[in-house]
């Protein structure tokens, strides 16, 4: 376990190659299809699909300006680089704890598939609950101290494949003052190698309820399936990202009108094929009455 958290959080530096992807997305409310590229500033993501639909040409200038102007503001995108780091950190942070903060068990192996691990390669499965004697140093490690579930560690690569954690108990976050999460809490991170043995997320679910200051309700549901890794330059520009990403929207429409045309020509011959065969019975008909 110690030796696969020293990979991952070695892996997660700035020189680790950057990627465009599709993130689709479901929550209660909406289905989202977004494509996202990472480049040197910040990740710059496009919604190009919602709910199964298209875009409509509104929702695509909208989309567009909301982009131009992180590209028009540095104070903007100061924020968002400064959000995207914090958010990071935080995630390093759950990581290096889970050596100690967990008891862990062994439970098996699993094969890995395309999306957990490598497909083929021997995943090491454990079983872990709570350390009673491990105490948070910050409130970001306090989800910890409630989790009990499983996780899967590729053993020729010592990489986190899969972790999926349950919360058996309340867990106030901020020692209680700040708020808590509700038990029955679940989180599921997935892993794999999206080619040279570089490994990137490639599902995220996330079912939470609690409050906030005793007061707001908390209620996180989300899943985020991660695909079609394309490598892009690390170089990349928040700016060229976003180029890069109306590119890439347009030759998703051009395909997916094709697509649909394809449809429409497929549906057009059917029709015809099938007002053919109705005419040849009805000319098949005559001709026997004309026989008779």
């Amino acid at each position: 376990m110690r030796r696969a958290v020293q990979n991952e959080t070695a892996a997660n530096n700035d020189s680790v190659p950057h990627f465009m992807f599709k993130d689709q997305r479901k929550t209660p409310r909406v289905s989202q299809t977004k494509l996202m590229v990472e480049t040197r500033e910040a990740t710059a993501g496009l919604l190009i699909a919602q709910d199964g639909h298209a875009l409509t040409p509104e929702q695509r200038r909208s989309e567009e300006a909301r982009l131009q102007n992180y590209v028009k503001s540095p104070e903007e995108l100061n924020r968002k680089r400064k959000q995207e780091r914090e958010d990071a950190e935080r995630a390093a942070k759950i990581m290096r704890a889970l050596p100690d903060a967990l008891l862990y068990e062994a439970d098996g192996t699993e094969l890995g598939t395309d999306n957990v691990g490598q497909p083929g390669d021997e995943l090491v499965r454990l079983k872990f609950r709570p350390n009673p004697g491990y105490n948070p140093p910050s409130r970001v490690e306090q989800v910890l101290t409630g989790m009990q579930g499983h996780l899967l560690i590729d053993a020729k690569e010592n990489r986190i494949a899969k972790i999926d954690g349950t919360l058996q108990k309340e867990v106030g976050f901020g020692w209680g003052i700040l708020g808590h999460l509700d038990r029955g809490g679940r989180f599921l991170v997935q892993q794999a190698d999206v080619g040279n043995q570089v490994w990137e997320v490639t599902r995220i679910e996330l079912d939470f309820t609690g409050r906030v200051l005793f007061v707001k309700k908390l209620n996180i549901r989300s899943s985020d399936v991660f695909s079609e890794f394309h490598p892009v330059p690390s170089s990349l520009t928040f700016a060229q990202g976003v180029e890069l990403l109306k590119n890439a929207m347009a030759e998703d429409q051009s395909a997916a009108g094709a697509k649909d045309q394809k449809r429409e020509d497929s549906k057009t011959q059917e029709t015809a094929a099938d007002q053919s065969r109705v005419q040849g019975k009805d000319q098949a008909k005559e001709q026997l009455c004309c026989d008779r």
